[in-house]
């Protein structure tokens, strides 16, 4: 049996953390356009952008890199009602791709999580080997790896091995 998954760097997105307390999310969905998830590792998206919660008083948002300042700005107008933080991550991290029908075994190699209980559209802060991560499950067979930009060489680095390894049958 052949190995048919696929490791790939994905294209650079705009990323920013955004903390605030729970009263002021109507106010931020408003702003965004989209509703912000109501409970941790539910993802909600509009046409271009998602919001992905981290904790309970956490999201990631993303976006093209195109719209980070307008996704800035219009948070910032909000602001004097509905205090937030919202830090552009941007820069900080990048994302892996990991897709097919061995994607999950692929990933198990280095995440301790029981990736069969993380559901389609759910996205988890976890550790890859060592690593701090945030893993979402984009399909039953696609998983995304966002992981700070200093330590992308390390995680390819041991997907390149097990990838290796799942090709020689090992």
């Amino acid at each position: 049996m052949a190995f048919n998954s696929t490791v790939e760097n994905l294209p650079e997105m705009g990323r920013f953390s955004l903390r605030c307390k729970r009263e002021n999310t109507v106010a931020m969905s408003k702003a965004l356009g989209f509703e912000l998830p109501s409970s941790i590792s539910e993802i909600t998206r509009s046409r271009t952008r998602s919001a992905l919660r981290l904790g309970p008083d956490e999201w990631m948002l993303t976006c093209p890199m195109e719209e980070r300042s307008a996704l800035g700005k219009s948070l910032a107008a909000i602001y004097p009602d509905a205090v937030h933080s919202l830090t552009d991550i941007s820069s900080r991290e990048v994302s892996i791709r990991i897709s097919g029908p061995e994607a999950e075994e692929l990933l198990s190699t280095s995440c301790p999580r029981n990736l069969a209980e993380l559901a389609s559209g759910r996205g988890v802060r976890t550790i890859f080997d060592s690593v701090q991560v945030i893993l979402t499950r984009e399909k039953k067979d696609q998983f995304r790896l966002d992981v700070w930009r200093s330590f992308a060489p390390h995680v390819l680095g041991l997907l390149t091995v097990a990838v290796a390894e799942f090709e020689c049958g090992l």
